[in-house]
């Protein structure tokens, strides 16, 4: 009996990642939602290192309870932000948003306003993607001259017809959003790494949803992906600041682990000193 294993080939050397004409210095992506205030926000997006971060333009409605407006308290010639459909169940809503998202972007001088996180979500309870409105409202943006990043399940077929119908990164969500359970089937993730960068080794996938903790982070960029998308792990930590340095580190890690190339699992132990050369035991008198 044989295991046929799937192999994702690491590159011999980093380098940045890119997505579309987008050039990020950092592999985590971090959400601007959630946070108990603007300047906890402000602090833990520091802290984490990124430099693009995400803003739902719809479910957020950028001012908050005291009508102060989210985008005050982001630095947006620091950050390039990533316009989120989130809270969209239709491509017609998806559609809308995304070209909302660009005009803001485009008042701020925003180098984000070419680009879009587009998610169609099935249903309110599991905030699952509709796999079917989300292939029209990619169709349809890339159509608007929009570099799309899509948020999708992790069935490696419908990853494949998203990057046939032009997304500039197909997302697969670890597990539901916001859930925390990590990368529930990594073995659906590799095939999608082995679909999507069959012949297109660079083409940027990234784990969306999902993350709970640092050790997921290095569990997904550990399995080849090319960065992770995450909010609600840091913003509902017990101490977001601290959780942001930890993701920050994860993705570090895990990316260094994967372009070092991990030893294979074995069933059996093997010395790890050599069994040349040692000493001979005493012979009995």
């Amino acid at each position: 009996m044989t295991t046929e294993t799937l192999t994702i080939a690491a590159p011999t050397a980093d380098a940045p990642l890119r997505v579309g004409s987008h050039t990020l210095a950092s592999r985590l992506i971090v959400g601007t939602g959630k946070y108990a205030g603007y300047e906890l926000m402000a602090r833990a997006l520091e802290l984490s290192g990124t430099d693009c971060i995400t803003v739902a333009v719809r479910r957020e409605r950028l001012i908050d309870a005291q009508g102060r407006n989210l985008l005050d308290a982001i630095d947006t010639r620091r950050y390039t932000l990533l316009p989120n459909t989130a809270g969209c169940f239709t491509a017609d809503d998806a559609v809308r948003v995304a070209r909302l998202g660009r005009e803001i972007l485009l008042g701020l001088e925003n180098p984000g306003a070419d680009w879009v996180k587009l998610e169609v979500l099935a249903d309110k309870k599991t905030l699952l993607p509709d796999p079917v409105a989300t292939l029209e409202a990619t169709a349809r943006l890339v159509a608007e001259g929009f570099q799309v990043l899509c948020y999708t399940s992790d069935d490696p077929i419908v990853a494949r017809r998203l990057k046939e119908a032009g997304a500039a990164s197909v997302m697969p969500a670890g597990s539901p959003i916001g859930s925390g359970q990590g990368v529930l089937n990594s073995n659906n993730i590799r095939i999608c790494l082995e679909y999507l960068k069959d012949g297109d080794p660079d083409y940027p996938v990234i784990i969306d949803a999902g993350v709970g903790t640092a050790s997921d982070v290095v569990i997904a960029m550990e399995l080849g992906v090319d960065g992770v998308l995450l909010n609600t792990g840091i913003a509902h930590a017990a101490d977001p600041l601290g959780m942001a340095r930890a993701m920050r580190a994860a993705v570090s890690a895990g990316r260094l682990a994967w372009l070092s190339g991990r030893i294979p699992k074995k069933l059996y132990a093997t010395a790890s000193s050599q069994e040349t050369g040692t000493i001979s035991p005493a012979k009995p008198r």
